[in-house]
């Protein structure tokens, strides 16, 4: 058995990475609960969020956390343009045509990064990036730090825009009824539009977070996007709150499967136990029954 110096470094750590699945969780099940619809190009999406801020860094010398207010603007324009000139235009009003046009433009953005920035991955040095904080026994990297921070600081903003703004209540009222909706004088194709930008403007704060202490190529988006279903899943599809606590759950439990069955195992755990509470609690951990 591990002593709590070793477990509680461990517990920080997964919970300083399940804040940044979270935020990433988050905009999947914002655009889920309005849309009804997986987003297929949500990790390619995260993908050209963390090369804007490589670039940013590489020809402007704008550090991770001051591009906030460039990238995050930038990908909530990318996410509302996509919506409303491609998404809603080419599927008719079909669902099963939003997640082939969604799977097409991921496939396109993977492959333009790839013909722009190749298979190399990169990274950036910052003067922060190796630092470290003490946190009791532990010693946790300032990034990461930052990141928890940070990612619970939008996850907030987020849950406020979404319960306490008439732009909330009409998401809200859109998801729920989007025909009930219409007839109170909503407009429906602009809440999509506002509900996929935000979305993406969540990748784009997670990207500001993420990449002082991570790097990007074009397929960095997959496995963030795996978890990041596995948690909507987890915490009940369209739930915020299962959502945030299902992404610190899953990073708490991916740190510790790490520790026991070694780093390259670390998600064994996330898997188990998402199929156990698929079989005892189908509808997630925050999910209402159908």
């Amino acid at each position: 058995m591990f002593e709590f110096s070793i477990l509680f470094p461990s517990i920080l750590n997964g919970l300083t990475t399940g804040a940044v699945y979270a935020l990433i969780a988050l905009g999947l099940t914002l655009i889920y609960g309005v849309l009804h619809i997986i987003n297929f190009a949500h990790g390619a999406s995260l993908m050209l969020a963390l090369y804007a801020v490589y670039l940013l860094k590489q020809h402007l010398g704008i550090d991770p956390y001051l591009a906030l207010p460039i990238v995050v603007p930038g990908m909530f324009a990318l996410g509302y343009g996509l919506q409303r000139l491609i998404i809603n235009r080419a599927s008719h009003g079909k669902d099963e045509n939003i997640l082939l046009v969604t799977l097409g433009i991921s496939i396109v953005m993977e492959n333009l990064a790839l013909l722009f920035f190749k298979s190399d991955t990169r990274t950036i040095d910052t003067a922060y990036t190796l630092s470290t904080v003490a946190i009791g026994p532990a010693m946790i990297a300032l990034p990461k730090l930052v990141a928890f921070a940070g990612a619970l600081v939008v996850s907030s903003i987020l849950l406020w825009i979404v319960g306490k703004t008439d732009l909330g209540r009409a998401i809200r009222a859109v998801a729920r009824e989007k025909h009930g909706a219409k007839l109170m004088g909503i407009n429906v194709d602009h809440v999509y539009a506002m509900s996929f930008g935000i979305g993406l403007a969540c990748l784009g704060a997670a990207a500001c977070f993420l990449l002082p202490a991570y790097y990007v190529n074009p397929q960095v988006g997959s496995g963030f996007v795996l978890v990041a279903f596995t948690i909507v899943v987890l915490g009940g599809m369209g739930s915020f709150t299962g959502a945030l606590v299902g992404g610190l759950l899953v990073g708490v439990v991916e740190s510790l499967g790490g520790l026991f069955l070694g780093e390259s195992l670390g998600q064994i755990g996330i898997f188990v136990i998402f199929i156990t509470v698929l079989l005892f609690r189908p509808q997630g951990l925050f999910g209402a029954r159908s």
